[in-house]
């Protein structure tokens, strides 16, 4: 009599290896697109964020300056050095140079055409995003947004200039 042997050959059969790259497939269509979707969302919320702690930074300086808010010039050093109380800068604290500093550095604006930039422009007149820099800023009132132009909106159709 002949013995049969119960040996079988270990793997996965050809139906099983399509089956799995078919899922895999599937999965990646599905997840793609919601990765891409958060980075710009995450690129959204970033400049949201800079915006407010620039504006709150300007609100402290003016605050602890009678009001005045720092100059346009020298909007720099003055939000990330030590200043006295008419707005003079120094890079360390001293007995006059009480103030500050504000900010580490100004951010980089992080969506948009200017994307990259951390200058900050004279906005007391002119239109966001016809000049190259990050920042649109009035000395006079204090207000900055994002020097970007009316027709560069997020996903939701808002303009960026209106952070």
């Amino acid at each position: 009599m002949k013995t049969q042997s119960n040996t079988r050959r270990g793997g996965f059969s050809l139906i099983e290896l399509v089956i799995v790259v078919v899922i895999i497939g599937i999965i990646a269509a599905i997840a793609i697109p919601r990765l891409s979707r958060a980075t710009a969302g995450a690129s959204d919320s970033a400049l949201s964020g800079d915006t407010a702690v620039l504006r709150n930074a300007i609100d402290l300086y003016s605050a602890e300056h009678g009001g005045a808010f720092p100059a346009v010039g020298t909007f720099d050093t003055q939000m990330t050095q030590y200043t006295d109380a008419s707005g003079g800068v120094s890079a360390t604290k001293d007995t006059t140079h009480i103030y500050g500093p504000y900010l580490r550095k100004v951010p980089a604006l992080k969506v948009g055409t200017n994307k990259g930039l951390a200058t900050v422009l004279d906005g007391s007149s002119g239109t966001p995003g016809t000049a190259t820099g990050g920042w649109f800023y009035n000395a006079s009132t204090g207000d900055i947004k994002a020097n970007l132009a009316d027709t560069e909106k997020d996903a939701a159709a808002k303009s960026y200039n209106t952070y």
